[in-house]
């Protein structure tokens, strides 16, 4: 038997003068090779004629060509096997015999039987001529060995590989275990339905994996079934983590719950195998049906644990993977968590506004916790909403039409207040609002906690599929925990802000006094956020005899001690100068004031600029010391701008001020400007100063008659034009007295 496409080796024809003794020889080895092939796995026939009679074969060669009814001789092989005409084998007979050429097959394969009793097999085998006394052919000898069982194992090993393959390019899991389950149905001999389950992680229960072949009802059925003894083949396989033959479904107590289930699939035999782990822990079953009794084999035992370990090895890659993608989206979604907070924290903190704060931490949780959002806080014994976040403006009315009940029983705000504790529900609030409308179906209600006790609440809602689970409840808490820190911070620094301004405004004069013969401007500009107090200051205030006394200073430092000495110059300059003859004298009591004040209000030094002027007829004179301050400048009618030298040290630091008394007349329409080192040591984006050059021709450019309010204005926009956006460094104070014209 052999396939069109076997292989052939040619061999001559024997002449037909072929010795007598040749003849004999050849009869004699017919009848060894009758003897050598009677009880040997090798098939072995003899056929006689052009019609290939049979006329004689060994067991085996019987035994391959399928059964008893086919154990007969005397007839041409072509009638005991039909099939063999349309596969090419009786034709290649054909030629042996006219040629007289042996032909050679290898792994030729071939269909035994017909209809549904057909099989598949493989042969390497060789067709020669049987030669008569006078070397003509007169049959065909046939010997050969099947090979059926060497190429299922071939197409096994190759199946075998490809599901390895498959495995370690990680492809789904589904399509390993299906592929697996329809190489197997094609490759047994007779008719398979492989089916896999998979466990639990707690390994209670099996679901399905892959059954091709099953019929779907049956899957769906024994999808989830318990492991357990007598729970059919696979349920207790999975139990004793052993395999479990059952021959007949229909007699074996494991089945008798799922009797008429399995008599509905069409299935009578069922032989499961577990499915381990390397650690004995179960990952499943791959079990075997067959449609009609049936006692397995060691080849079927051997080739149920062969792919019951490649299913294993594809579940914990599986697994493994899954594990790692989890993992992989835990980490990703701490990132995100972190990440959220993060940028939250400094939306948060973008500026100390306590209601701002409060409103962003509502834009914050609306979308990315919960699709609605409001915060309220306790404000005079009542609750109050500051913040709403929703999709719509509408959602949004709903949500800030809605006070809550500070002292309700019945209110989530209210009890959240009381306790301090979050409470979560998956359901409505209790309470009056607009839930239906809302279509509210769970909330969360977070304390804002300031020192442990609660000034307000975040209440977030859910509406449709949303819910809150464990990972967003606690990134709640988290943000509202930064969001009651940064409210805290921001209300202490608006009220520390408002203390300041209000310590600074009694440190500077409420509004400028009216002085005969003169125009006042002044200028001051703090640097910092706004809690510091500066260290500039000025003052102007009467004397006796309608004459004025103004002053101009730079305290050492900032913040409350800069404050107390800021206080101490004004106020003994205010005390003192009543009572003593000139600038000298005075400026001398405030030394001597700095020198005598007690450690804790300070050590610093301070410049000043302090002065009388007494309005005449021709303006106004005036009389001035400095005491290590910038030079006043002097701005007469022209335009032309000088600086007042006088000599004079710091104050604050030793007894001796060394101070010299300069006189000076303010003709009308001149200016005295006194100003702190702010001004001048101004700095652009490059570091460098906006000195006193830059400030001497910005000033002269001042037209005569324009008052002191216009060189005010002229020297703080030169000094921000030179700046820019780089900000300030030092306060900047100015000072300007004006002469005016006497009236007509």
């Amino acid at each position: 038997m052999t396939g069109v496409s076997g292989q052939q080796a040619p061999r001559p024809a024997r002449p037909s003068s072929v010795p007598a003794a040749r003849a004999a020889a050849d009869d004699g080895a017919e009848g060894d090779l009758r003897a050598l092939f009677g009880q040997s796995m090798a098939v072995f026939a003899s056929l006689a004629g052009p019609a290939h009679m049979l006329e004689a074969a060994n067991p085996a060669f019987f035994a391959a060509i399928g059964g008893p009814e086919r154990t007969r001789t005397g007839v041409p092989l072509g009638q005991l096997m039909p099939e063999l005409a349309a596969q090419g084998f009786l034709a290649l007979l054909d030629r042996v015999y006219r040629t007289g050429t042996t032909h050679v097959g290898r792994n030729a394969r071939v269909l035994l039987g017909e209809g549904a009793d057909a099989r598949e097999a493989f042969f390497d085998f060789t067709y020669e001529p049987r030669l008569d006394a006078g070397g003509n052919v007169k049959g065909v000898r046939v010997i050969g060995v099947e090979t059926t069982q060497v190429q299922h194992a071939q197409r096994l090993t190759a199946e075998h590989r490809a599901l390895l393959e498959q495995i370690a390019r990680q492809a789904p899991l589904p399509e390993v275990l299906e592929g697996m389950a329809r190489a197997i149905e094609d490759l047994a001999p007779e008719e398979v339905l492989v089916s896999v389950l998979l466990a639990d992680a707690d390994g209670g229960h099996l679901r399905h994996g892959a059954a091709p072949s099953l019929p779907d009802f049956y899957n769906r059925a024994i999808d989830g079934i318990a492991t357990g003894e007598g729970v059919g083949s696979c349920g207790t396989a999975a139990h004793r983590r052993r395999p479990v033959i059952v021959t007949d479904i229909a007699t074996d107590p494991f089945w008798d719950d799922f009797r008429d289930l399995a008599d509905k699939a069409g299935v009578a035999a069922c032989w499961s195998t577990p499915i381990l782990a390397r650690d004995g822990s179960l990952l499943g079953t791959f079990a075997m049906y067959h449609r009609t009794p049936r006692t397995p084999r060691e080849a079927d035992l051997a080739l149920a644990r062969v792919f019951a370990g490649t299913a294993a090895l594809a579940i914990e890659r599986h697994r493994a993977e899954q594990a790692r993608q989890a993992a992989e989206a835990r980490e990703q979604a701490a990132r995100d968590a972190l990440a959220f907070l993060l940028n939250a924290s400094t939306v948060l903190s973008s500026d100390l506004d306590a209601p701002q704060t409060l409103n962003r931490l509502a834009a914050s949780c609306v979308p990315r916790l919960a699709p609605l959002g409001a915060v309220d806080v306790v404000e005079g014994g009542r609750v109050r909403r500051v913040a709403t976040a929703a999709p719509t403006e509408h959602q949004r009315d709903l949500l800030a039409s809605h006070i809550p009940v500070y002292d309700a029983a019945d209110d989530a705000v209210a009890r959240v207040l009381a306790s301090g504790v979050t409470e979560v529900a998956r359901r409505t609030p209790s309470g009056p609002g607009p839930w239906q409308e809302l279509g509210v179906t769970g909330y969360v209600c977070l304390p804002l906690l300031d020192r442990g006790r609660a000034f307000g609440t975040v209440t977030l809602l859910s509406t449709g599929e949303h819910a809150f689970d464990g990972h967003t409840v606690a990134l709640a808490e988290e943000l509202t925990r930064r969001a009651a820190l940064a409210a805290r911070n921001a209300r202490q620094y608006t009220h520390r802000a408002a203390l300041a301004r209000d310590l600074q405004a009694g440190l500077l004069l409420p509004d400028l006094p009216r002085v005969p013969g003169a125009e006042v401007a002044t200028y001051y500009h703090p640097a910092g956020e706004g809690l510091d107090i500066g260290g500039d200051f000025y003052d102007v205030f009467p004397l006796e005899g309608d004459r004025w006394a103004f002053l101009l200073g730079d305290v050492c430092g900032r913040g409350a001690i800069a404050a107390t000495t800021t206080a101490l110059v004004r106020h003994t300059a205010r005390a003192v100068a009543p009572l003593l003859p000139d600038p000298e004298a005075v400026v001398g009591a405030v030394n001597q004031a700095l020198i005598n004040r007690p450690a804790g209000h300070g050590t610093g030094f301070v410049t000043l600029v302090y002065g009388r002027l007494t309005p005449t007829d021709h303006g106004l004179d005036v009389e001035l010391v400095r005491a290590g301050h910038t030079m006043p400048l002097h701005l007469d009618a022209r335009g032309t701008v000088r600086a007042v030298d006088v000599p004079g040290a710091l104050l604050g630091i030793g007894p001796e001020t060394h101070l010299t008394t300069h006189r000076l007349r303010l003709r009308p329409d001149e200016s005295l400007l006194l100003y702190t080192d702010g001004i001048t040591e101004a700095r652009d984006a490059d570091g460098e100063q906006f000195g006193e050059h830059r400030l001497a021709a910005a000033l002269a450019g001042v037209p005569a008659r324009t008052g002191p309010r216009h060189v005010v204005e002229t020297l703080t926009r030169a000094v921000r034009a030179f700046t820019g956006d780089h900000g300030i460094d030092d306060d900047q104070a100015a000072l300007v007295l004006t002469a005016t014209r006497p009236r007509e």
